[in-house]
């Protein structure tokens, strides 16, 4: 089974050929950092309007190119081919990605934010529990991070993911199917998840906390990550400090995310106080949280063989952090 493929079941792709012209038009370029972003990532979204990263990087003569991506299996395939260097996905396409085969290394991660997605019902739903979805259509996007809580909040009903129907599609498409009540539950993340509760009244039937971490990852090519450290780690510097931006006034990073994302600026600022923000070393502890995904994942059939996350680690990580 090729990436593309793999990905292909794991949520819907950008065209390959416009993958491939994209990583042609852009290719090799040392003096510029191409880094793949969704806009519903609300930090980097906040760096990106602040061109703070663009003045850091200059100075070592480096430019930043963003490229855009509409959920975090296209952003593996972006980079998987070269269309970019640098990424910020959720838990789940990662391991997708690497049981096809991707290069990339995980840099960094983002602190656990298990309020920031939930399974959520329309307001008027007979549905009360998790385990009230035994046998109802679900909305979700195959291949999230939303992939893994829905499993793990069934299985803690006693219930197993083929208990109920997964309707796979991309936030958008979900939201449609999901307000003219084509499906029954949505699982989604912010700040689509603080807009459907605000905009359509979901109520929240279960979100993350007490079932799982919510980690979200920076990923680079490998060959970069090897080649660009002093590059990384700027980058990693400058998103800190946007970080400390944001946290320092919620509302007012609001203000500045909210039209970027097409929402209004109390729904953005809900889903930024279920954020922590901050990029930060991988640990053991990550690690061994992001193998259960891919074991279950395994285990349920999504992934044709397991993987070994430590594989996708660069070499001073995998030695220290991984016990290889």
């Amino acid at each position: 089974m090729t990436l593309r493929h793999l990905l292909r079941l794991a949520a819907p792709l950008l065209l390959a050929t416009s993958l491939h012209a994209q990583a042609q038009a852009q290719a090799a370029q040392p003096g510029t950092l191409r880094i793949g972003f969704q806009k519903s990532a609300s930090l980097l979204t906040f760096q990106k309007s602040s061109g703070s990263l663009e003045k850091k990087l200059s100075a070592l003569g480096v430019s930043v190119k963003w490229v855009e991506f509409p959920a975090g299996p296209q952003l593996l395939e972006g980079l998987n081919v070269g269309a970019v260097d640098v990424g910020f996905v959720g838990e789940a396409p990662p391991i997708f990605a690497q049981a096809a085969g991707a290069k990339f290394v995980y840099i960094g991660f983002d602190p656990a934010a298990p309020e920031a997605e939930a399974i959520v019902v329309p307001r008027d739903s007979d549905i009360k529990t998790v385990a009230g979805l035994k046998g109802k259509k679900v909305a979700l996007n195959k291949g999230s991070n939303v992939h893994y809580l829905l499993v793990k909040a069934l299985e803690k009903q006693g219930l197993k993911f083929s208990d109920v129907q997964a309707v796979y599609l991309p936030p958008a498409d979900a939201r449609a199917a999901f307000e003219r009540g084509a499906v029954d539950a949505w699982v989604i993340w912010d700040p689509f998840l603080a807009a459907v509760e605000k905009q359509s009244g979901a109520r929240l039937l279960q979100d993350g906390r007490g079932i799982v971490n919510n980690y979200a990852y920076y990923l680079a090519e490998r060959g970069y990550a090897e080649k660009q450290s002093q590059v990384i780690q700027a980058l990693f510097e400058d998103t800190q400090a946007q970080a400390a931006a944001l946290k320092a006034n919620v509302k007012a990073a609001a203000a500045v995310i909210a039209p970027l994302q097409g929402l209004e600026p109390e729904v953005v600022e809900k889903s930024l106080t279920r954020y922590q923000f901050g990029v930060k070393p991988l640990t053991a502890a990550v690690v061994a949280e992001q193998q259960k995904i891919a074991d279950t994942f395994h285990a349920l059939g999504l992934i044709p063989k397991p993987i070994r996350v430590a594989d996708a680690l660069p070499g001073s990580v995998k030695l220290a952090e991984a016990g290889k």
